[in-house]
């Protein structure tokens, strides 16, 4: 049957399906999953960079390995209008952890995008989670909705960076877990007084104290399971305490990015910048992020290498149910 044959019949049975029952298909959304629509999906949003990147990442990371255990949503196929990337149902099941509870959405159509989101088959308005996109096209639907459900919205807007052209991954799949594997420390820099080192797990700690999003136990338990999954970068000083750093999340952003206070204006972030870029042009990994305009030095770092900024931005939508709400 076809994927529009299997809508037709949920249709019929909507009232009576449970959202186990009827996971394939979500109202006037379904599940993407066989790799080679995946592939076509992931080309074709390269197309519609930058506003496209957050779900060009997420898909990315979803059909090479799927380690955060996501999963694609569209309206149509192949002329999609809307694409949502979203935990599986078993992933989401603490309603207060918004660090998974992570929704990325690009539309072509903003006009409809309400009429999806209202779907609680979509998305679980009784949690607290976020929504997390490159187009402030997507504020009026979440507004709406979210002031219909008495929820509440937190909203962040940054500058996005990004490079002049994406980093085209290699066509046949990547090994995520094997490809992200590095040596501890950096040859090129071990007899100097400071060295470049990728992170692990035993970092989330250091990260979590100075991230500015998280400094919970949520957090901390997100940036472990980021750092088990994907690459973090650091520069260790002349006493082998981590100095600056950067680590990868679920749609290939890099972020928490922080250096500290007594190192910083000395070039160590853009050290760890020079570190990234090595390996994601040696990996192909797609490769973004999000500053504050007050970060100046990381702002700099960034130019240095060529990166620029997007017109489009960063933005995120933190929704809390008035029941969460201190």
């Amino acid at each position: 049957m076809t994927e529009d044959g299997v809508y037709t019949r949920l249709q019929r049975n909507f009232r009576s399906s449970s959202w186990e029952k009827e996971a394939q298909v979500l109202y006037n959304m379904f599940v993407l999953h066989e790799s080679q629509k995946l592939h076509i999906l992931y080309e074709s949003l390269e197309k519609s960079i930058p506003e496209s990147l957050k779900v060009y990442g997420a898909v990315f990371n979803i059909k090479n390995k799927n380690p955060f255990n996501m999963e694609v949503l569209v309206d149509a196929w192949p002329d999609y209008q809307i694409v949502i990337t979203r935990p599986q149902r078993e992933e989401m099941k603490d309603d207060l952890d918004h660090y998974t509870n992570t929704y990325q959405i690009f539309t072509k159509a903003p006009d409809k995008l309400e009429e999806v989101l209202a779907q609680p088959q979509l998305i679980n308005w009784d949690q607290v989670f976020q929504i997390q996109g490159c187009q402030e096209s997507l504020q009026e639907a979440i507004r709406k909705i979210s002031a219909s459900k008495s929820v509440r919205v937190d909203y962040v807007k940054t500058i996005r960076i990004m490079t002049e052209m994406p980093v085209k991954p290699n066509d046949d799949q990547v090994d995520v877990m094997e490809s992200f594997k590095m040596p501890k420390v950096d040859d090129d820099t071990k007899k100097g007084s400071f060295q470049n080192i990728s992170l692990d797990p035993s970092h989330a700690g250091l990260v979590n104290e100075q991230w500015a999003f998280g400094k919970n136990d949520r957090s901390l338990k997100y940036i472990e399971r980021c750092l088990q999954n994907f690459p973090g970068f650091g520069v260790l000083g002349p006493e082998g305490r981590l100095i600056s750093w950067i680590v990868m999340e679920q749609s290939c952003e890099m972020r928490m990015g922080y250096t500290v206070p007594e190192y910083r204006k000395h070039g160590y972030m853009k050290k760890t910048s020079v570190h990234l870029m090595n390996y994601v042009i040696q990996k192909k990994v797609p490769c973004y992020f999000h500053v504050s305009e007050h970060k100046e030095e990381y702002n700099q770092a960034l130019r240095d290498l060529k990166f620029k900024a997007a017109s489009c931005g960063w933005h995120q939508w933190k929704c809390s149910p008035e029941k969460y709400v201190d």
